[in-house]
């Protein structure tokens, strides 16, 4: 199968987006192999989080990344391939889709490495291996992926699941990666929603503190898939139909690369 027949789309869905009046996975699954093909990249940070307090094992942030032991990445591990994926999988199908749960480390589909000493078990990716994503495709099942990776030969990594959305997209020649929020959009300094936002703009919106946190990653991610051609948005997703109705609702904003660093 050629999959430049039907258009891919990578959506990375986080926890904060999924509420009552959620429809994308309902979307999601009525469009799948007809209009186009969807990969799910999902997260999990608030509920490992949770698990964490409950456990007492310490939970830090360094340049808003999770500073990851030995015992948080048993959590991690847990919470992203068993509760949030299995949840997501199981909602899909009971909607009708042929969804399959899937790991960085099934068939070592993300390959990285050891960010730094301080960040503990915190991975770049160096490699996405998409052989197994092109082939579920073809057979049109949605994969749905949890963000960890591995170092060969067989160090599991916490993988921070907007770069793993980014780089997904880029290596399976995505046509689109979106990026679903609990807000509208990229914000300028005065707090308006841009529709649109270039290279330029981001780096002075980061320069000047007005973007902060974790839109940081989904705009990197943004960037290097736009850098691609690949067609970059990030989207509210609490909003009903949100997918279905991004350019007739002006719905987030679009990210371009505009060809300067």
């Amino acid at each position: 199968m050629n999959q430049k027949n039907i258009p891919i789309s990578v959506i990375k869905i986080g926890g904060s987006t999924l509420g009552s009046s959620d429809t994308s996975l309902r979307d999601i699954v009525a469009q799948h192999g007809k209009d186009r093909l969807y990969i799910i990249v999902h997260g999990g940070g608030a509920l490992i989080s949770q698990w964490l307090d409950q456990l007492n094992i310490e939970t830090k942030f360094l340049d808003g990344l999770r500073v990851t032991s030995e015992p948080a990445l048993d959590v991690v591990i847990s919470v992203l391939r068993g509760i949030v994926n299995t949840s997501l999988v199981s909602e899909v199908n009971s909607l009708g889709g042929r969804a399959i749960g899937l790991s960085g480390i099934d068939d070592q589909l993300i390959v990285a490495r050891q960010t730094s000493s301080k960040l503990g078990l915190v991975g770049t990716i160096t490699q996405v291996r998409t052989n197994i994503l092109t082939h579920l495709l073809s057979e049109r099942y949605i994969p749905v992926i949890a963000p960890v990776g591995v170092q060969p030969p067989a160090q599991v990594l916490n993988i921070n699941a907007d770069a793993a959305a980014g780089e997904i997209a880029r290596e399976i020649n995505a046509d689109e990666l979106i990026f679903m929020t609990d807000v509208d959009g990229l914000q300028d300094e005065t707090g308006q929603t841009l529709q649109v936002a270039d290279n330029d703009l981001i780096k002075e919106l980061t320069r000047n503190g007005t973007l902060t946190g974790g839109m940081i990653p989904k705009t990197d991610a943004c960037l290097r898939a736009a850098e691609m051609g690949i067609d970059a948005r990030i989207i509210n997703g609490t909003k009903q139909s949100a997918l279905l109705s991004m350019e007739s609702q002006s719905n987030g904003t679009k990210v371009r690369w505009n060809g300067r660093s």
